[in-house]
């Protein structure tokens, strides 16, 4: 990791002290390499979309890396991982149909039932007759299920610490409420699909 940046970083990075000639910023990346690359070569181009979403993606690749190191410690993959905590994040009796297990998970059907045989067959979850529903079953996380899930998701907590060390807690909590800001027009079901894509 670079060294962490001092308070007006940002400023010093727009402007000297006379508030009109731009300079360097105090910290780089390599994000900042690749935007100067394409100003130079595209300067038609406005690449400021890039200073925020080319972060993003390096630093999902670096969050993938440590989901992936924390599950694989506990004997789990990513999709295990978030069927059983979808399963956990309901409190007792830990139970879901496979319906909302698919609108959790955002998977397909057939790959939902799958997911649930393989599960079922390690003795992390189990299937019991809905009560409700006759033809319905109930998915329901078993005590080594949550043993499990519980103790990946120590360890991925853990690692996702380390991602935000270079931040302090006001930062992250600035950092948090922007994300918000982005992310929720994606999830607001009512916005019709692509509808953010559009000028």
């Amino acid at each position: 990791m670079g060294q962490r940046a001092g308070p007006g970083t940002e400023a010093a990075a727009r402007a000297d002290s006379d508030g009109d000639i731009p300079v360097e910023p105090l910290l780089r990346d390599e994000v900042d390499d690749l935007v100067a690359a394409w100003r130079a070569q595209r300067p038609d181009l406005d690449v400021e979309p890039m200073q925020v979403l080319s972060r993003i993606s390096r630093l999902s690749r670096h969050l993938d890396i440590a989901r992936r190191g924390a599950f694989a410690e506990h004997g789990l993959e990513s999709w295990e991982f978030d069927v059983l905590s979808a399963l956990r994040r309901q409190g007792p009796p830990f139970q879901l149909t496979p319906g909302a297990l698919l609108r959790a998970t955002l998977v397909t059907s057939g790959t939902m039932t799958n997911r649930i045989d393989r599960l079922a067959a390690a003795n992390l979850v189990r299937r019991e007759p809905y009560l409700r529903d006759k033809r319905g079953v109930l998915v329901t996380l078993t005590a080594a299920g949550r043993e499990r899930v519980d103790a990946a998701l120590d360890g991925l907590l853990r690692r996702e610490r380390v991602l935000l060390a270079g931040l302090g807690a006001g930062e992250r909590q600035d950092l948090a409420d922007l994300m918000r800001i982005l992310l929720a027009p994606f999830d607001n079901p009512r916005s019709p699909p692509g509808a953010f894509l559009t000028s």
